[in-house]
């Protein structure tokens, strides 16, 4: 077992949160209910904040939003100071509707829209990270057409194969993400960002995966963008001045998880610029990292109530709770494992295994196999813990479950940030079209012409 943050085990033998109780949290907010450690949030922001100002004074530590993102974390998130990283258009509408500076924006996507684009033009988002040449040509328009001038980082592919599962590996050339090296497709890009009238060419962009342990792969980016900024250099006369390496720490979800510590990634990449830049002989760009998991991932924890319990004789005891894949999809995904606590009864010791199934319609919806619990009865609130990152985000509507409220804990204080979906939510975007009876009636008209189907 391992607790995270503010937590605590109360006199009462209970899970506690950011000085909240987890069981009483359940029977406030109801479950499922997604909790998030403010204070622990904040501190993790200040740590990547402050050790990177300290190591390397031209620096940005911007939050990818994709790992978790609603209005109030993106306050939170300009609060600490850091910019942010989007990824849609619904994304920037977020932030900018709780208030966030646009110019402290990073838009990032493989596939950005027309309309994603205007839209992040007209709000003066401060970079565009271009993730292909077709883009680039299509940025490049659209900043015409609109008259502004876009400031382009890109996206290019080092080559680095991180340790980790191949749906979040980014960085390998085999990726839909970024601009080859070795295909030249990334100097072919500088070259046409640097022509084009409303491109503004900032810097290079790269992206090695996700829930990483390793420090070595971070190490081989970093000498690997700075041997790219060489090359453009010397075949374009331009100085790159800024890059950014992004993120993919990886954090705790089980004990025996062992994720490094923030200051020695931190010292590792920077001490990597810092040689490169002295064996080229090049001035050290403007360094930005993206972390996003490792800032909300531990932060998080899912609460549920416990319902049906199955004993399959000789096999396995299903435990059901009333959330599953619809709030917790990463276990059906690619076979995510978590740590789950009893949030009554966390250091009873008389343990049963147990296998902890979500309540949707699908074999797969599995949470936890083999999970060592005190005996459940129903009613009974489960924690899950480390589900800050990409639950909320992948949250869905599927068998029309309404999607979990969140709820923010500090100091013995819980804040709704977002409301629990209601059944009335569910079908507010339904419409009922005018149908054929089985005799034939009804409209035969769609708009104003007549159906040939």
């Amino acid at each position: 077992m391992f607790l995270t943050g503010t937590m605590r085990v109360n006199r009462g033998g209970r899970l506690e949160i950011g000085g909240c109780d987890a069981v009483d949290l359940a029977r406030r907010f109801g479950t499922p209910l997604y909790v998030l450690d403010e204070a622990l949030v904040r501190q993790n922001c200040t740590a990547y904040r402050e050790t990177l100002r300290r190591l390397y004074p031209r620096s940005q530590v911007a939050y990818a939003g994709k790992a978790f993102l609603n209005m109030a974390m993106c306050r939170l998130v300009g609060q600490e100071e850091l910019a942010l990283d989007v990824a849609s258009g619904g994304e920037i509408y977020t932030a900018l509707k709780a208030g966030f500076a646009p110019e402290k924006m990073i838009f990032h996507g493989n596939n950005k829209t027309p309309e994603e684009i205007r839209q992040a033009l007209r709000a003066g988002l401060g970079r565009f990270v271009a993730d292909s040449i077709s883009e680039l040509e299509l940025l490049a328009s659209l900043a015409a057409e609109e008259r502004k001038i876009a400031a382009v980082v890109l996206r290019v592919k080092p080559g680095i194969e991180a340790h980790t599962h191949h749906y979040i590996q980014t960085g390998q050339l085999d990726s839909k993400f970024g601009l080859g090296l070795a295909d030249g497709q990334a100097l072919a890009a500088v070259c046409l960002a640097l022509d084009a009238e409303y491109l503004e060419f900032c810097g290079l962009h790269c992206h090695i995966g996700s829930q990483i342990f390793e420090l070595e792969p971070f190490r081989l980016a970093a000498a690997v963008m700075m041997d790219f900024i060489q090359e453009i250099r010397s075949k374009t006369g331009v100085v790159v001045r800024e890059l950014n390496l992004g993120g993919g720490a990886g954090i705790r979800y089980l004990p025996e998880d062992t994720p490094f510590p923030v200051q020695r990634y931190l010292e590792l990449i920077t001490a990597t610029l810092q040689e490169k830049a002295s064996e080229h002989n090049l001035p050290l760009p403007l360094l930005l990292i993206e972390p996003g998991r490792s800032i909300a991932g531990e932060a998080g924890s899912t609460l549920y109530t416990a319902g049906a319990i199955k004993e399959i004789p000789g096999i396995r005891k299903i435990v059901a709770v009333d959330g599953g894949m619809t709030d917790n999809l990463r276990p059906a995904l690619y076979g995510a494992k978590y740590t789950v606590l009893h949030a009554g009864r966390v250091e009873d010791r008389d343990l049963e295994v147990v296998t902890v199934a979500g309540k949707a319609c699908e074999s797969g919806d599995v949470l936890i196999r083999d999970a060592k619990l005190p005996s459940l009865a129903r009613g009974d609130v489960l924690a899950v813990l480390s589900t800050g990152a990409y639950n909320y985000s992948m949250a869905s509507n599927y068998n029309r479950f309404p999607r979990p409220a969140v709820v923010f804990v500090r100091d013995g204080h819980a804040e709704l940030v977002v409301a629990r979906e209601s059944y009335e939510d569910l079908v507010r975007n339904d419409l009922l079209p005018e149908l054929r009876t089985a005799a034939g009636g009804g409209s035969d008209r769609c708009g104003s012409q007549k159906c040939t189907a």
